[in-house]
């Protein structure tokens, strides 16, 4: 069964599960300790972090180990705000960061700090010039992940980085997504990763702090990793991040150039075939095994289902999906539809006859959910058209309220509005989107006694 949501959790590295079995019987003892098993721990402890701080692109003695990715950034954001407070206790993030970074920024905000997100444009990566505009004199830090996590963006953040520098502020990148293609370029000042993106084990994560950045650890303070991650190492699981890590890298090269073509394949090929979609992402500047997509009527978990029942694992960033049943902010921050979204991330390895199955298998189920919530095939205008109608879709979620309007909007004259009624955080983003995509023109948002009013005119 294809496994098609790398970008999740990669599966673990064949290498990745040799080296931890290996140090499950050389890697148990306590590296601190001076015996003999003890100085065996600490070699094989010493060997993971050159390893790994070679393939980040940092001295060994800058990179510290962490329990996950989400520590390491927790971690990161907390120390460098710390340690820079008397400079101010602002903070500069992008508005597509993953959780872990949003989550810190609230924090800081709630503890009496400030932060600013910086918009992105709707490929999903900052303009340099943007993100230069939100840093301040009282700014402490930056932030900006290498590559997005839903749709699989490049961010310009070498520019971003020498702008950061020009103006005296550090730069975190969360490198989570990218760190198992290639170093991240740039004047970096912190750098965060995670272990299973690569395909080392869940529960190891990177955290790299260069020399000469203020940085003052939180928490109770701890005698291991130079006191930034507290508690006893999982050795072998670190020795099989690292060992992973370096085997990735070698294969990198190769399998970015093939799993590039077969993504770029399926961009094409689901475009041409299944209609009413909407690709989303930089088409150029983007992770090589990640695509995204979404689809007009579609009723995104109902999809991801289907899609498993034919035995493909793939992720969504619907807010069907979601137990807030809000759309995904990645989206949402993009300004693109967010209705029926399918994100297809392949792991190192996979093969082109899955990929061609899997752009076999698609079109139809779409086109069975289309049909199951009643989505219009095509809109007539009626023969008598109407000046304006009002659309009753509270209560209903995505993509219900989205299908109601494309059933009536041909039943209104030219120039005249249909007006939604919908209390779905989604069709807040899904409306305007599919006025962008079916070329009318959203009027706006209006108040209503319950949810919102969303206006929508014709134009053809």
């Amino acid at each position: 069964m294809p496994y098609f949501d790398t970008a999740s959790a990669a599966p673990l590295h064949p290498v990745a599960r040799q080296a931890l079995l290996a140090a499950l019987d050389e890697g148990w003892a306590d590296p601190a300790r001076l015996y003999r098993e003890g100085r065996r721990a600490r070699l094989l402890l010493d060997a993971a972090r050159e390893a790994a701080a070679e393939a980040v692109g940092c001295r060994p003695d800058e990179l510290v180990f962490t329990s996950s990715g989400t520590t390491a950034v927790h971690a990161g954001i907390a120390g460098a705000l710390s340690g820079r407070r008397r400079v101010g206790r602002h903070l500069a993030l992008s508005a597509v960061e993953h959780s872990s970074v949003l989550h810190s920024a609230a924090a800081h905000g709630a503890a009496g700090g400030s932060f600013t997100e910086v918009p992105v444009e709707r490929s999903g990566a900052v303009d340099p010039a943007a993100y230069a505009g939100a840093l301040r004199a009282d700014t402490a830090l930056a932030c900006l992940q290498s590559a997005n996590h839903e749709v699989g963006t490049e961010q310009p953040v070498a520019e971003v980085a020498a702008l950061c520098a020009e103006a005296g502020v550090p730069l975190l990148v969360d490198a989570a997504q990218s760190l198992g293609w290639g170093p991240v370029a740039g004047r970096w000042s912190l750098l965060t990763a995670s272990a299973h993106k690569w395909g080392g084990p869940a529960g190891v994560g990177l955290l790299a702090v260069r020399k000469g950045v203020r940085f003052a650890p939180q928490g109770p303070a701890g005698e291991r990793e130079s006191g930034r991650a507290p508690g006893f190492e999982n050795l072998p699981a670190i020795v099989a991040a690292a060992a992973s890590l370096r085997a990735v890298r070698d294969e990198a090269a190769a399998e970015a150039v093939r799993l590039r073509a077969l993504v770029g394949r399926i961009r094409s090929v689901v475009a041409g075939r299944v209609g009413d979609v909407e690709v989303v992402g930089d088409p150029e500047r983007r992770l090589p095994h990640l695509v995204t997509f979404s689809c007009l009527y579609v009723d995104g978990e109902t999809l991801l289902h289907e899609l498993d029942r034919h035995g493909f694992s793939v992720s969504s960033g619907s807010s069907c999906t979601s137990s807030t049943l809000e759309p995904s902010h990645v989206l949402k921050a993009m300004g693109v539809l967010s209705e029926g979204n399918v994100r297809v991330s392949l792991p190192m390895g996979t093969a082109e006859a899955d990929v061609d199955r899997f752009l076999d298998v698609l079109p139809g189920l779409v086109a069975e959910v289309r049909e199951r919530l009643g989505a219009p095939v095509s809109a007539p205008p009626s023969p008598a058209p109407v000046a304006s109608l009002v659309v009753d879709a509270l209560g209903r979620r995505c993509p219900i309220p989205v299908i109601e309007l494309a059933k009536v909007i041909g039943e209104v004259s030219v120039g005249a509005t249909v007006t939604v009624l919908a209390d779905d955080e989604a069709a807040r983003l899904d409306i305007p989107a599919w006025c962008e995509m079916r070329e009318q023109e959203y009027v706006g948002e209006e108040p209503a006694d319950r949810g919102s009013a969303y206006v929508v005119r014709r134009l053809s």
